[in-house]
């Protein structure tokens, strides 16, 4: 899944996860897959930010969450690791998939995949409370509505377009993907069939010459409505006019162009200025009979489908009746918040973006939603501020990026203190550092839902429920003595990550969370109990390739934890 922004191409907040390095011995003990997800123009905030004092194993009600280190949603490090071996050997259904890196679970039967994402979940999140059955997707494929192709020269000088090669900026030219919207394949491949009749030349990012940097094409599901955006390397545009209409002739379809102007030399895909060429410069899409304009650079989420199961969902767990306060921070354009609205009392929108924010009071005009208010600022100021005039919330959605909530988004919350948080989280390992803190902070996870919004790749959302306890009733206060805890175990002598960067220096390839956690299991390093194990035989997950798990055996010799 993409980064969550306010405004696509410019972070909606400073939103850091709690610094790795300051983990106790059983918070670096987690299984997981390798999130290390990495697409053209985004990348996720490294954590900084410090929790303070640590706490031991013991004094922890839900220990062992794990790091993440990660960037962006639909990339993988690791094609094949999930894959059944019988599977692996087998020819791929996309001619593109040993090169792109983008569809890691392109070939493995949609049941497994399914299987595969819930043991991830229930590993990471399970000791907190139960997690559901995943939600799965009727018809898994064509289900991203937002395409965007780069534009650059091969190897032989020729232009391309496509998208980046794992972990390099070599451009694959993949005209057409099995996950993205048919007709925004087409119309990619019919701009970028044009550029010769108009002499346009495509940008070469090593000599900082050309025009088109990247197309991007986004489809309303509901509507049927079409935008094209030209990214650029400046403003100028030659026969701008006779361009639209030829696309136009070739494309009757499309609703709007736009032409993006990104001059600056960044890994970010959209600049911030723009020009409508043609319609009026943005689509409108419906959700849950809730009407929102995107812009180019609105974030949306990429399945309109499973978006909307998504948002029941979220919105079912808050329980309104009518009569609540709910607090929609990281509001984006208010998607969330503007569904919810008709059951709840009053909502209110919070999102630093200021253009994000703008986008999400039209939204809220466009519904007639009187209740819903948006403020452009900071939320984890903004809470906080609401709870030193004692401003009552009685429930927060909160829908941070894949880096998770900052520590002072965290804090605030706690402030704060909503009878209930809903928490959508598009990464398992963050969510279950939060969960960490805000269960330490006197919460409880009722319920966790996995929703399988990206299908043939190992990104997931999860959607957890969590109350606030009530002072007593619910728990009890232990005293542990610091110095009867063994932090020597095996597993606290070196992370996932630090594994993964020694034999990766060492060997020169890439094991996942989940290959450690199998290999772990099989050296008799144990790991945190986990109450929502499979209950048949039959859940069974494939095994790590020897090349791998022999290396990750030398890198747990080199840690001496075996």
């Amino acid at each position: 899944m993409e980064k969550r922004t306010g405004s696509e191409g410019s972070p909606s907040e400073k939103r850091k996860s709690p610094d790795k390095k300051n983990r106790s011995a059983a918070e670096k003990s987690a299984a997981s897959f390798a999130y290390k997800k990495k697409s053209y123009g985004e990348k996720a905030a490294a954590g900084k930010a410090k929790k303070p004092d640590k706490k031991t194993a013991a004094e922890r009600s839900h220990a062992g969450k794990s790091a993440v280190k990660t960037s962006m949603a639909g990339k993988s490090t690791e094609r094949k690791s999930t894959a059944p071996e019988k599977v692996q050997k087998t020819k791929s259904r996309c001619p593109w998939s040993g090169r792109c890196g983008g569809c890691t679970m392109i070939d493995v039967p949609y049941e497994d995949q399914i299987r595969e994402k819930q043991k991830v979940v229930e590993e990471l999140i399970g000791d907190f409370g139960p997690v559901e059955p995943f939600i799965k997707m009727k018809n898994p494929g064509r289900y991203r509505n937002k395409v965007t192709s780069i534009c650059g020269i091969d190897s032989h000088k020729k232009p391309i377009c496509g998208v980046f090669r794992e972990r390099s900026h070599e451009i694959i030219p993949v005209k057409t993907c099995l996950i993205q919207d048919r007709r925004a394949d087409a119309i990619v491949q019919s701009v970028f069939s044009l550029f010769p009749s108009f002499k346009m030349k495509v940008y070469d990012e090593r000599t900082g010459y050309g025009m088109v940097k990247a197309i991007q094409v986004r489809c309303a599901r509901a509507t049927g409505q079409i935008m094209v955006t030209l990214v650029t390397s400046g403003p100028a545009f030659p026969s701008r006019k006779n361009f639209v209409d030829a696309l136009l002739k070739l494309e009757p379809s499309i609703t709007t162009i736009v032409q993006n102007i990104n001059d600056r030399d960044t890994t970010m895909v959209l600049g911030t200025r723009e020009k409508v060429l043609y319609g009026n410069g943005y689509i409108e899409d419906t959700l849950l009979g809730k009407t929102f304009r995107l812009s180019s650079r609105s974030f949306y989420q990429v399945n309109s489908i499973q978006t909307e199961k998504l948002y029941n969902i979220a919105i079912d767990m808050a329980g309104l009746s009518g009569k609540e306060r709910v607090l929609d921070a990281y509001c984006g354009i208010g998607t969330i918040g503007i569904c919810a609205s008709d059951k709840a009392k009053e909502v209110i929108g919070v999102e630093l973006n200021e253009d994000a924010a703008a986008d999400a009071q039209e939204n809220a005009r466009l519904n007639h939603a009187d209740n819903v208010t948006i403020y452009a600022d900071d939320a984890g100021q903004f809470m906080t501020e609401m709870a030193q005039k004692k401003e009552p919330v009685d429930v927060l959605f909160m829908d941070p990026p894949r880096s998770g909530a900052s520590f002072d988004f965290l804090q605030s919350a706690l402030i704060l203190a909503p009878k209930k948080i809903v928490y959508i989280s598009c990464n398992p390992e963050t969510l279950a550092d939060n969960l960490s803190y805000l269960t330490d902070g006197g919460y409880v996870m009722k319920k966790a839902v996995p929703v399988d919004m990206f299908p043939y790749t190992e990104s997931m959302e999860t959607v957890c429920l969590l109350s606030k306890l009530s002072e007593a009733k619910n728990h009890i206060s232990v005293k542990v003595d610091i110095d009867e805890i063994d932090v020597t175990a095996a597993e606290s002598k070196a992370t996932y990550e630090e594994v993964q960067e020694w034999v990766q220096e060492k060997y020169g390839f890439h094991v996942t969370h989940l290959n450690i956690a199998k290999t772990k299991r099989k050296c008799g390093i144990i790991e945190r109990i986990n109450y929502n194990l499979p209950k048949s035989e039959n859940s069974k997950s494939p095994g790590t390739p020897k090349e791998k798990e022999d290396a990750i055996i030398d890198a747990f010799k080199h840690f001496q934890m075996i």
